[in-house]
């Protein structure tokens, strides 16, 4: 593959593929939300635990569609950031149910192993999906650079 091919490659946008599960994400945080906002509005005597559960699920819900309402709209290349900010937006919803559950445990006063364990592996999971896709980012602006350098319009070409 040639150099342009490889330039024409990362300056085009979202594949069709990728945009069908960004929608579908979209798609999905919505109906997420609106089902838990439902739940929510015709449950009146929900505990106030329950009804804060209920909007961290309804937010991070928004988060997803707003962040697939993004990525569809997004006529310039990416270069992986799509992956960067979910990762982000994993590691945020990760924080939030380590925050939650560490809260109702103290309150409790009792603290179950597998739910720490869950929560640590999520946990890791989360850290590993975001660094990964900062790494794949900057090895895409990396080569992006290398081959913008190197194949120069200013005529360097013939010095290499």
């Amino acid at each position: 593959m040639r150099p342009e091919d490889v330039l024409k490659r990362l300056d085009a946008p979202l594949s069709l593929r990728r945009r069908i599960g960004y929608v579908t994400l979209a798609c999905a945080g919505l109906a997420g939300s609106g089902l838990i906002g439902v739940l929510w509005a015709t449950e009146p005597g929900l505990p106030p635990r329950t009804k804060v559960a209920f909007a961290v699920l309804v937010a991070i819900g928004l988060c997803w569609a707003a962040f697939g309402g993004w990525a569809v709209t997004r006529r310039a290349p990416l270069f992986a950031r799509d992956r960067v900010v979910a990762g982000w937006i994993g590691l945020g919803a990760w924080l939030t149910l380590t925050v939650g559950a560490l809260v109702i445990t103290t309150l409790r006063h009792k603290i179950d192993p597998s739910a720490i364990v869950m929560l640590l592996v999520l946990g890791i999971l989360a850290v590993v999906n975001l660094r990964a896709a900062r790494r794949a980012r900057t090895a895409l602006l990396r080569r992006k650079d290398e081959l913008t350098q190197r194949h120069a319009p200013d005529g360097d070409d013939a010095e290499r």
